[in-house]
């Protein structure tokens, strides 16, 4: 993701903050500005909002570390100003794992929250009528400070609870279906309760908190495209990578020129090519590769080529494949068979073969 600052890593977890994390500290400094309060509270909002995504990093790797467990690694979390991403490798299948992964992650707040509850005279807080409660609590204290850091910890669970996809809840209600009902059928019966609810906030949104229409696209799109990833990876379960491998392929030599290579992506629709010399695979090129080259036709393949790829054998699962395209940031491989090439996949081949099996399915 462009534009992060990399704060360092915890027990191999890269965690990064996006760029756009800043406009979140603007804007709390802003609507206190606009509120009348002074540089203490501005602070005291701005340290709330960065020690609250401590807590956020804190579960996340709730899920990472508990993911770990079942030997799934997490590359990284990224911090957002609607929350943390932890970028699983791949999420867990089975029904249990998956419900201890997706749990881990509000177990870490309900913790803080109970630590919390320990420190802070919570109770004093309702023991007053709503004005001296108000004063109270607009005080820029530590004890304040705590209380407000209990209280977001708490909205967390409640929040990440929601059954919707892609929150916890959502993947906790999969997992429980799941162990009646199968991981497809659960998966699309979470998806049409996460999108009836994005439907929900959507028109609460409109009537009361713009915020909540934002929250409503993420949780539609997300749990649109958890049921099509899981109908995919359904669909693609048993087959292999030599049954949608592409096997009339255009092999280019190292010293083809670009000039060359642009004219066989404008006679065809191959866009991305396998290198070889001595039927040994050298490199690939990809269409980016090409275009940004295009401007000196009278160059060498060898000089553009990309040296650094991953082959992939033709016996692989399918399944193994997407989860390459995530980890390796790659959608094109060559495959080969015996230590030797017998053509090539990539993501616009597995997405045909996925529609085909689709259409033969039903």
């Amino acid at each position: 993701m462009k534009g992060v600052l990399r704060l360092g890593s915890i027990s191999g977890v890269k965690i990064e903050v996006h760029w756009t994390f800043t406009l979140l500290l603007i804007w709390v400094a802003f609507l206190e500005m606009q509120r009348g309060g002074n540089l203490d509270r501005i602070l005291l909002n701005e340290a709330l909002i960065l020690v609250l995504f401590l807590c956020v990093v804190l579960h996340e790797l709730g899920h990472a570390l508990t993911a770990k467990r079942f030997k799934i690694n997490t590359q990284k979390i990224t911090l957002l100003p609607i929350g943390g991403i932890a970028s699983l490798e791949k999420l867990p299948e089975k029904p249990g794992e998956e419900l201890l992964v997706a749990l881990a992650g509000p177990a870490v707040n309900i913790v803080i929250a109970l630590l919390l509850f320990l420190v802070v005279p919570i109770k004093s807080y309702f023991n007053f009528n709503a004005i001296v409660s108000e004063e109270m609590l607009y005080q820029p204290t530590l004890q304040n400070f705590l209380f407000f850091l209990f209280i977001a910890n708490v909205m967390l669970v409640v929040f990440n609870l929601i059954p919707a996809f892609p929150m916890d809840g959502g993947r906790v209600l999969r997992a429980l279906l799941s162990f009646k009902l199968g991981r497809v059928r659960a998966t699309e019966i979470a998806s049409i309760i996460g999108q009836a609810l994005a439907v929900f906030f959507f028109i609460l949104g409109l009537m009361f908190n713009p915020f909540l229409i934002l929250i409503a696209f993420f949780i539609f799109f997300g749990a649109y495209g958890e049921n099509q990833m899981v109908k995919q990876n359904s669909i693609l379960k048993g087959h292999i990578v030599k049954e949608a491998t592409l096997t009339k392929i255009t092999l280019l030599s190292p010293s083809d020129s670009v000039g060359e290579v642009v004219n066989i992506v404008l006679a065809g629709t191959e866009k991305d090519f396998v290198v070889v010399e001595n039927e040994k695979i050298l490199g690939i090129v990809n269409h980016k590769d090409i275009i940004e080259h295009a401007n000196t036709p009278a160059r060498r393949v060898k000089e553009i080529m990309q040296t650094s790829f991953k082959t992939v054998e033709a016996s692989t699962e399918l399944q193994k494949v997407l989860e390459m395209v995530g980890t390796e940031r790659a959608s094109f491989f060559p495959v080969v068979e015996n230590e030797k090439l017998i053509g090539a996949i990539d993501m616009v081949n597995i997405s045909e073969f996925i529609l085909l099996k689709a259409v033969s399915l039903n």
